[in-house]
């Protein structure tokens, strides 16, 4: 028969895109887990799974919307099933997307929430109920600057933000003591990927000062997170370049 012990461990990476979610995925990978990663489009998740098994690694990319809760429900039931035991789970989805809110549709606002936040709870909850059933388990959930504060053209956008901070909370504070380690990141400031480099030319020459965020950098404290005792748990932990303004 075999148990949860005869499996290596997994970690789920909601929302693997091309530079943080990937780089979290590669780093935990690197670390001896099983990084299962999951976008809408599966197979845009062929770069990085090729990468993290040439590096030696184990991997495994689904197609799923995270907003979706048969699907969600369908995803960690067929991971515990055929792969492992999900002992890590990063919720990395952002739906950043500027609007007055005097031109914002509900339709829009809405789906910006089902996509920041909702899916939060849905990924959040689903795993939650196997950790809490082995009584160990890391779930960190990807912030930003809107989190804290509303910025104009960001109604939609700060509200999941800071909806999906509120369920971090509450989950931390219900399921720390049933030993899972819940922790919310909040990631403020540019950050080293093909979209910075394309649009905001200016901000991407902050590189050479170190001005944007390094995905590897991230992925490291994502990393540190998972390892910490639990007699030090951290709950939220914010990065930013050293010249951000905050």
């Amino acid at each position: 028969m075999t148990t949860d012990t005869d499996r290596p461990g997994v970690a789920l990476v909601i929302g693997a895109g091309d530079a943080t979610g990937g780089t979290i995925a590669k780093r935990f990978a690197a670390g001896g887990y099983t990084a299962c990663v999951t976008r809408r489009e599966a197979d845009k998740l062929e770069p990085l799974l090729q990468a993290i098994r040439v590096a030696g690694g184990r991997a495994h990319g689904f197609g799923s919307d995270a907003r979706k809760e048969d699907e969600v429900v369908a995803l960690v039931e067929r991971i515990e099933r055929e792969i492992g035991p999900i002992e890590v789970l990063v919720f990395n989805i952002g739906a950043n997307v500027p609007c007055s809110v005097l031109d914002e549709t509900a339709r829009k606002y809405f789906k910006i929430w089902e996509m920041a936040c909702f899916g939060g709870f849905l990924n959040g909850r689903e795993v939650a109920k196997r950790m809490v059933a082995r009584g160990r388990g890391t779930i960190i959930f990807t912030g930003a600057t809107a989190a804290l504060r509303g910025a104009a053209n960001f109604a939609a956008f700060a509200g999941a933000k800071h909806a999906l901070r509120a369920l971090a909370q509450s989950m931390a504070r219900e399921l720390g003591p049933q030993g899972v380690h819940v922790a919310h990141v909040v990631v403020d400031g540019a950050i080293d990927t093909e979209f910075i480099r394309s649009s905001f030319p200016e901000r991407y020459a902050l590189k050479e000062q170190d001005g944007i965020l390094n995905p590897e950098h991230i992925a490291e404290n994502y990393w540190h997170l998972h390892l910490q005792p639990r007699d030090a748990w951290t709950f939220e932990l914010d990065l930013r370049p050293y010249m951000e303004r905050w």
